[in-house]
């Protein structure tokens, strides 16, 4: 994309508080550039005259060569409706959405990460719940998480304290890939107590927003921030949440674009499991108790399509070396005596293990006892 374009784009994510309808068709009409330069200038096409009152108070701002300057600095990108990586076959439920609900598509993302946004909501689900979580609903999300990883699934979640960073954590903690959907600048660590988690989804995974640079969360941001998590997700689940809370309004946000939608149970005496508890007693929501129950629910005809479980490196070892690397500690050394002692394997089929192992850098042997390699 030349730089011309680039900024248009830049300045147009900025210059009217999203969802906006009215940009995205001026934009789809007659394109980035000259987009921007009506919306400047104050003299759009007379079909698209809507666009000038939302984009009225910041038309005369123009931050776009500085909002990329810190796209740059860290690490992050701007995805728009033209690239390949924009996710549109996800996003394309917004579009056909209640407006004044505050839905439509976003004109633009801005992201940090190793992943693709088409990478991320292709087989993804949202685990969302309660800021304020109970040891319960922490230990599910991290254990529901982690079993989706496993089979290959991608997590989504917005970030927050409680339940969405118990199901960031359980996803990374598997090795697997995660996703937070931010309410505020892509330059912004909220909440500033998961600026270290947030550094490490966007080293791993993905960090997303539809917000420029600079921009602070605040309340309606959020609200808007919980139609990206339901869209870009296969489904979403609540793990935990009250009966008035933000999992409620991305509840809403599932049902109201065919998002299948799923709930955990939880103690009838828990205040934060009011809601979930709720939504399945009326039947908004399919009851759900693990990953296993939450991919069937947003792929019942099994998703042919959906990634085979997550590929482990020791997948193509032999037997014989799994239980060498099983028999050594986490921390520490064993002799090959020792090895063969623990593993129940002659010390003949350990040296040669151990030896494909070394050299395929499972094991080191150098220090005189065989350890294991930590990657």
């Amino acid at each position: 994309m030349k730089d011309e374009e680039l900024r248009a784009w830049a300045y147009l994510s900025a210059v009217a508080e999203p969802p906006c309808a009215p940009l995205i068709a001026l934009v789809d009409d007659v394109g980035a550039v000259a987009a921007a330069a009506a919306i400047k200038q104050r003299a759009v096409p007379s079909a698209h005259r809507r666009v000038l009152v939302p984009t009225e108070a910041r038309a005369a701002v123009d931050r776009s060569a500085q909002d990329l300057e810190t796209c740059e600095r860290i690490g992050a990108r701007l995805v728009t409706r033209d690239d390949a990586d924009w996710p549109a076959w996800q996003l394309l439920a917004l579009d056909r959405a209640d407006t004044a609900a505050r839905g439509g598509a976003p004109l633009a993302l801005w992201v940090r990460g190793p992943r693709t946004c088409a990478e991320i909501a292709d087989s993804s689900l949202a685990l969302i719940g309660s800021r304020a979580a109970s040891s319960y609903g922490d230990y599910v999300a991290g254990q529901m998480a982690g079993q989706l990883a496993d089979h290959g699934w991608s997590v989504i979640s917005g970030g927050a304290y409680g339940i969405d960073g118990a199901a960031h954590r359980g996803a990374l903690a598997a090795g697997g890939c995660t996703a937070a959907v931010l309410a505020c600048g892509i330059d912004r660590d909220y909440p500033t107590g998961h600026a270290q988690l947030l550094r490490e989804i966007a080293q791993e995974g993905l960090v997303v927003t539809e917000y420029a640079p600079g921009t602070a969360a605040a309340k309606h941001r959020f609200l808007t921030r919980n139609r990206l998590v339901a869209a870009l997700a296969s489904g979403v689940i609540v793990v935990e949440a009250g009966r008035r809370s933000g999992a409620a309004n991305t509840a809403a946000w599932a049902k109201r674009i065919g998002r299948p939608l799923g709930a955990v149970p939880g103690p009838v005496t828990s205040a934060t499991s009011v809601g979930t508890n709720a939504i399945i007693a009326e039947g908004d929501a399919t009851l759900v108790v693990d990953g296993a129950a939450a991919i069937a629910l947003a792929s019942p005809d099994g998703h042919d399509a959906r990634p085979e479980s997550r590929r482990r490196p020791t997948d193509g070892l032999r037997d014989e070396q799994k239980q060498v690397l099983e028999a050594l500690p986490a921390r520490g050394g064993l002799t090959v005596d020792e090895i063969a002692f623990v593993s129940g394997i002659s010390v003949d089929e350990v040296l040669r293990s151990l030896a494909s192992l070394e050299l395929a850098g499972f094991v080191d042997g150098s220090g005189g006892t065989w350890q294991l390699v930590r990657g």
